[in-house]
């Protein structure tokens, strides 16, 4: 039984304000909208349908709890860079996910995705920019890895992880896949360590 088999969906989460006190640490997932964000959750929960997957990217809106029990959570956040989202929604929600990444103390750690055909847009190493003042572990899962082939995925794997060293020394890299389940054990190992 892996450490996110028994997730649970525990609340949604549109304001500051309303985030829950639960003395527990948390991990957040978050990405460039339909870059498999949902899907991973989904594989590492072994869970078809725990996080929301959509066709129409920009769908998870809001911070998305997800309890693993033991007071460890899982937190999904709104996808980044996706333009059909009016302005003032936009604006409520880098409002609400810059406060929530940079002030939150249960926050162990981020784990960013990314698409491994397009892996560090210009919105990944912002967000890279962003978080890593906080000094808190990133753990990089370049997802949909199955669309690449093996020499194509271990290059890109390659040259993400030597431009991670060099800019953000903090940040960890693997390959992912949804589809193949490939990368599960390795993504669990990092995120179980910083929940401990």
């Amino acid at each position: 039984m892996g450490l996110f088999s028994k997730a649970t969906f525990y609340t949604t989460v549109n304001h500051i304000k309303d985030l829950p006190f639960h003395g527990g640490k948390e991990v957040a997932f978050v990405g460039r909208s339909n870059a498999g964000k949902s899907s991973a959750i989904n594989t590492l929960a072994n869970h078809v349908r725990l996080a929301y997957t959509s066709k129409t990217p920009g769908r998870t809106q809001h911070l998305n709890y997800f309890d693993l029990g033991d007071q460890r959570f899982i937190v999904d956040l709104p996808g980044y860079g996706y333009a059909k989202v009016p302005p003032d929604v936009q604006k409520h929600w880098e409002a609400l996910l810059g406060q929530y990444l940079q002030t939150r103390e249960e926050l162990a750690g981020l784990v960013v995705i990314m698409d491994a055909r397009h892996p560090l847009t210009e919105r990944d190493v912002g967000m890279l920019d962003w978080f890593s003042p906080t000094g808190k572990p990133i753990h990089v899962l370049l997802t949909k890895s199955d669309k690449l082939s093996r020499q194509q995925a271990t290059q890109t794997l390659r040259s993400v992880k030597e431009y991670l060293t060099e800019h953000f020394p903090q940040c960890s890299a693997q390959l992912f896949s949804s589809l193949k389940k490939l990368g599960t054990d390795e993504a669990e190992t990092v995120i179980g360590g910083w929940l401990k």
